[in-house]
C-alpha cells in the first residue's frame, strides 16, 4: 500500500502541474473594446493574475483562392481580404524564453498563432539579449462564406512563415511600429503565398514589470526613419534661421564700426580741407 501511495504522488504532481498550465493558458483578456480604432485589437495573456504578454495591433490577411469564371469553364484566382475580428477568442502561454498568442474567430474558421522567443547573442559589446517573433501560423477554411465566395474545392488550409525573424527588440522593451509591415506565409505546396499585414503595433511578450503597462518602446527602423524625415526640415529651418540672424548681427556690427571711423578722401586735393 505504501509503495502504491509513493508511486501515486509523482503522478498526482504531474497532473496538478498540467492543470496549472491549462489554467494559465485560460487567463486571457480581449481588450479590443478599449481601442478607439475599430481596426485595432488589444489582447493580454495573464499568469498568476498578472499580465505576461500584451499585444496591440491591426491585422489582416490577403489570401488568394480559386473560383470558377462566369462561364464555369476556367478556374481563376480571387483574393480574400480577411481582417482580424475584434471578437476573437484568445489562448496564450508565457514562458521565460518562449511565449505564444493564439487568436480564433468566426467559429474557428480562422486561427492566427504568433510565437515569440528570447535568446542571447554575443556581440562586440558583450552578451546582448533580444526577443523576436520567430513563427506565424494562419489556419483558414475556404468553405466559410463571409470572405470566400464559391471557392473551388473548399476546405481547410494552413500557412506558415519561413525562417522568420521579425519584431527584433532588446529584452525588457516593447516593440512599437506604426508603419505597415508585410509577412509572407506559405502553404505546404508553396504554390501560393499569403500576405499577413501588420500595422499600429505594440507588443511585449516578455519581462512586463508593470501590470498591463508596456515597458520602454523600441521603435522599428521605418518609424525611426519617418520621424527623422519629419524633424529634419525643422532642424534645417532652425539652422538656416540661425545663420541669417548671425549674418545680420555681423553686418550690423561691421556697419557700426565703419561708420565711426574717419573717412580718408581718395582725392588728394581734399586733404587741404582736413585738419
Amino acid at each position: 500500500m505504501e509503495g502504491r501511495h509513493r508511486a501515486a504522488v509523482p503522478g498526482l504532481l504531474l497532473l496538478l502541474q498540467a492543470a496549472a498550465r491549462v489554467v494559465a493558458e485560460q487567463e486571457v483578456e480581449n481588450l479590443s473594446g478599449l481601442s478607439p480604432n475599430p481596426e485595432k485589437d488589444i489582447f493580454a495573456v495573464k499568469e498568476n493574475g498578472k499580465a505576461c504578454l500584451v499585444a496591440e495591433f491591426a491585422a489582416k490577411f490577403l489570401v488568394p483562392y480559386y473560383v470558377r469564371d462566369v462561364n464555369y469553364v476556367d478556374v481563376i484566382t480571387e483574393q480574400a481580404d480577411i481582417p482580424l475580428s475584434r471578437g476573437a477568442e484568445i489562448k496564450g502561454k508565457c514562458g521565460t524564453n518562449e511565449s505564444e498568442l493564439e487568436l480564433s474567430w468566426l467559429e474557428k474558421a480562422y486561427t492566427l498563432r504568433l510565437s515569440f522567443i528570447k535568446e542571447g547573442h554575443n556581440t562586440s559589446r558583450g552578451q546582448e539579449v533580444l526577443w523576436k517573433m520567430n513563427k506565424v501560423q494562419f489556419m483558414y477554411d475556404t468553405s466559410e462564406k463571409t470572405y470566400f465566395k464559391e471557392a473551388v474545392t473548399p476546405g481547410k488550409h494552413t500557412a506558415n512563415s519561413h525562417k522568420l525573424s521579425a519584431l527584433v527588440t532588446p529584452a525588457g522593451k516593447s516593440y512599437v511600429c506604426q508603419a505597415q509591415q508585410t509577412i509572407h506565409l506559405y502553404l505546404s505546396d508553396h504554390q501560393k503565398s499569403i500576405d499577413f499585414l501588420l500595422s499600429e503595433v505594440q507588443i511585449q511578450p516578455f519581462d512586463i514589470t508593470n501590470d498591463f503597462a508596456f515597458s520602454e518602446a523600441h521603435k522599428c527602423p521605418v518609424d525611426q526613419r519617418e520621424q527623422l524625415e519629419e524633424t529634419l526640415p525643422l532642424i534645417l529651418g532652425l539652422i538656416l534661421g540661425l545663420i541669417i540672424v548671425i549674418t545680420l548681427c555681423v553686418y550690423h556690427i561691421h556697419h557700426k564700426l565703419t561708420a565711426n571711423q574717419v573717412q580718408i578722401p581718395r582725392d588728394r586735393s581734399q586733404y587741404k580741407h582736413m585738419g
